[in-house]
């Protein structure tokens, strides 16, 4: 289940409804999802997007994605600090960014024009649709674990656009001052 924190407000949303109204007012779509069959952990990519064929078809034809894919990075994932350098600095897509999380978490860090840059923990279940154009970064938490299905509108994939606000930046000095007080 989500978590959406504000720090700049120092507020934080664990209702997953009032995630998905948070959200949306900012135009970032949220869902919770459960696959249409029981899965373990040793489940295939192919078993994993066919439990949730229903929901990825649906998904397709609603946002016009052409693919689906399964990707699975473990803390021994080789040049993890490498990969994760491309998606932890402030950047924005020329298509959706959308990951529904199986496994592990994740932290998107979203900056929308108007509104404060607001954070949402991912977990298992969860759906983060970030448009096309959205300021975001996305960065692992403690273990450093995530399995997710990606839906992409091109077959070329995600290429990150940076922003070099320096947003992310800003954001960090803004928590470590929140967590002296």
């Amino acid at each position: 289940m989500a978590i959406l924190n504000i720090p700049s407000e120092q507020r934080q949303i664990q209702d997953a409804d009032a995630i998905q109204t948070y959200l949306a007012d900012i135009g970032v779509g949220y869902e919770q999802w459960e696959p249409s069959q029981p899965l373990d952990e040793s489940a295939s990519s192919e078993e994993i997007l066919a439990a949730y064929s229903t929901d990825i078809e649906r998904m397709k034809a609603a946002g016009g994605y052409v693919t689906a894919d399964v990707i699975d990075i473990k803390p021994d994932t080789p040049n993890l600090d490498a990969l994760l350098d491309k998606f932890n600095k402030e950047h924005w897509h020329d298509e959706d960014e959308v990951r529904f999380t199986l496994a592990g978490h994740g932290q998107f860090y979203l900056h929308p024009v108007n509104g404060p840059i607001a954070g949402v923990e991912v977990g298992p279940g969860d759906l983060l649709m970030v448009p096309r154009g959205i300021h975001h970064w996305f960065d692992l938490l403690a273990d450093r674990r995530i399995r997710a299905i990606r839906l992409f509108q091109t077959t070329a994939g995600w290429t990150p656009h940076y922003t070099q606000s320096g947003a992310e930046a800003e954001l960090a000095q803004l928590l470590a001052s929140v967590a002296k007080i």
